[in-house]
């Protein structure tokens, strides 16, 4: 079985993960440009070198709590579809290769938990690491929302 790259970041001193595949770059937090109307956890806009992208903060989407920025917050630049979009880190803090044993199912419990986008929990040593697919955890109606507002 083949290991996993994993980029590590975390929301709330909780970790999570996401496949290194749909992960483009990893960025310092920049001025956003906020949207009128649009919803909550949409922040709102960034340009990236001439590339207009709208940024998400998964803190409020999860947990209704907005992301306080401080040095260690980033914006994770992920591939959703065809869509780029950027997400709010508390910090991101390394790229981890995961042996496929070490990851265990998603938990009948989570699945049930509102189709939260969570593929497994990576187990190492004295973590647990909540591995997240994007496009699962954003609703059909949130991606419409982000692709209206670029």
């Amino acid at each position: 079985m083949a290991d996993k790259q994993i980029v590590v970041f975390s929301l709330l001193n909780e970790e999570y993960g996401l496949e290194i595949t749909s992960v483009q770059e990893i960025v310092r937090f920049q001025e956003i440009t906020k949207i009128p109307e649009a919803p909550d956890f949409i922040k709102g806009i960034i340009n990236l070198r001439g590339q207009v992208i709208p940024v998400i903060d998964l803190k409020q989407r999860f947990y209704n709590i907005k992301s306080e920025i401080t040095e260690d917050t980033r914006i994770v630049v992920v591939k959703i579809g065809t869509k780029t979009i950027g997400i709010i880190a508390d910090q991101v803090s390394e790229v981890l290769h995961i042996p496929e044993e070490a990851i265990e199912p998603t938990p009948a419990l989570l699945n049930d938990f509102n189709q939260s986008g969570i593929t497994g929990v990576g187990k190492l040593e004295d973590r647990l690491l909540i591995l997240l697919d994007l496009e699962k955890t954003l609703s059909r109606d949130e991606l419409k929302q982000i692709n209206k507002v670029v």
